[in-house]
C-alpha cells in the first residue's frame, strides 16, 4: 500500500546513448518519501541520483516501474514538485523582487499579491534590502537564496533539490545548510535533496538513502539519529562520528565499485 507523497515504485530507467548501447542510469528502484520528510540521497557519481529526482519532476519518464505523486502518476512535468538546481537560474534582467515574483506572475496571481508575497519569502530567506538588486550584484549564496524564495512562493507540495550548494564555499555552504534548516522547520515542505557530501546529508537529513553504483538502487536506508534543532557543532559528538563512519562504510564499497568500473570501460588498468 502506497503511503509517501513521493513514491518510486520498482522503477527502472535505460538512456540510448548510442544506436547499439543503452545504459541502464537505475534499475528496481524503490523508495517512498513521507510527508514533511527531509530525506537525502547519496552516492558515487554516475548512481542515478539525479535520475530519479527528474522523474519525481516529471522531466524524463521511467522505461519501467512508476513514479507517483499522492499515488497518482507522474506523467509530465509536475508543478506541484518545485525544482532547486546548482546553478542558480535566475533571470539576470529581473531584480530580486522580480524574480521571485515570476512564477507567481505565471500564475495569474495579481500585482498587489505578488508583491506581498514575494516580501514574505524574501524576509524568510533573510534578503530584505536587497529586493532591487540584480542577480549579478550578488553573491552565489545569494543567489541562491533568491532562487530558493522563487520556488518558495510558488508554493510547491515538494522541493526537489539537486546539489544546490555544491558551487559554494566551504563557509557560505554551512550557512545556506543552517539556512535551508530554518525555513524546511517554518515551511515543513516535503524535501528530496542529492548530495555527495556525508557531512551534508547529515546535518540536513531525516533520513538518508545510499545508493548503489551504477545501475542505482537503494543500498541502504538510515535514520539521522542526531537532535534537532542542528547546528555545525554537531559534528563534534560522537553519534556524529558512529553515523558518518556507518555511511561512510556504505558508500566507499559503491565508489570503488563506480572508479573499477570507469577505468575497466576506458581500458585502463592502473
Amino acid at each position: 500500500m502506497i503511503s509517501g507523497i513521493l513514491t518510486a515504485d520498482r522503477v527502472t530507467k535505460t538512456f540510448s546513448v548510442r544506436r547499439d548501447q543503452d545504459v541502464v542510469a537505475v534499475r528496481d528502484l524503490s523508495l517512498e518519501v513521507s510527508e514533511g520528510e527531509f530525506l537525502c540521497l547519496i552516492g558515487a557519481s554516475g548512481c542515478g541520483k539525479s535520475t530519479v529526482l527528474n522523474m519525481f519532476a516529471g522531466f524524463i519518464q521511467p522505461t519501467a516501474g512508476h513514479v507517483l505523486l499522492r499515488g497518482q502518476p507522474i506523467t509530465r512535468i509536475e508543478p506541484r514538485c518545485g525544482m532547486v538546481f546548482q546553478s542558480y537560474a535566475l533571470f539576470p534582467w529581473k531584480t530580486v523582487r522580480g524574480n521571485v515574483e515570476f512564477g507567481l506572475k505565471m500564475k495569474g496571481v495579481s500585482g498587489a499579491e505578488r508583491r506581498r508575497t514575494a516580501e514574505r519569502f524574501i524576509e524568510m530567506v533573510k534578503l530584505q534590502g536587497f529586493e532591487d538588486h540584480y542577480p549579478i550584484e550578488l553573491s552565489g549564496g545569494m543567489q541562491q537564496r533568491v532562487t530558493l524564495a522563487r520556488i518558495l512562493a510558488a508554493d510547491p507540495e515538494v522541493l526537489l533539490m539537486d546539489e544546490p550548494f555544491a558551487a559554494l564555499d566551504a563557509m557560505t555552504r554551512q550557512v545556506m545548510q543552517e539556512e535551508l534548516l530554518r525555513i524546511h522547520d517554518q515551511s515543513r515542505k516535503t524535501t528530496l535533496f542529492i548530495t555527495h557530501n556525508i557531512d551534508e546529508a547529515l546535518i540536513l537529513a531525516d533520513r538518508i538513502v545510499v545508493m548503489s553504483a551504477r545501475p542505482g538502487r537503494v543500498k541502504a536506508i538510515l535514520a539521522n539519529t542526531l537532535p534537532r534543532p542542528r547546528h555545525v557543532t554537531i559534528q563534534l559528538s560522537h553519534e556524529y562520528a558512529r553515523l558518518k563512519a556507518e555511511i561512510w562504510g556504505h558508500v566507499e564499497e559503491e565508489v570503488r565499485k563506480h572508479v573499477e568500473s570507469t577505468q575497466y570501460s576506458s581500458g585502463r588498468s592502473d
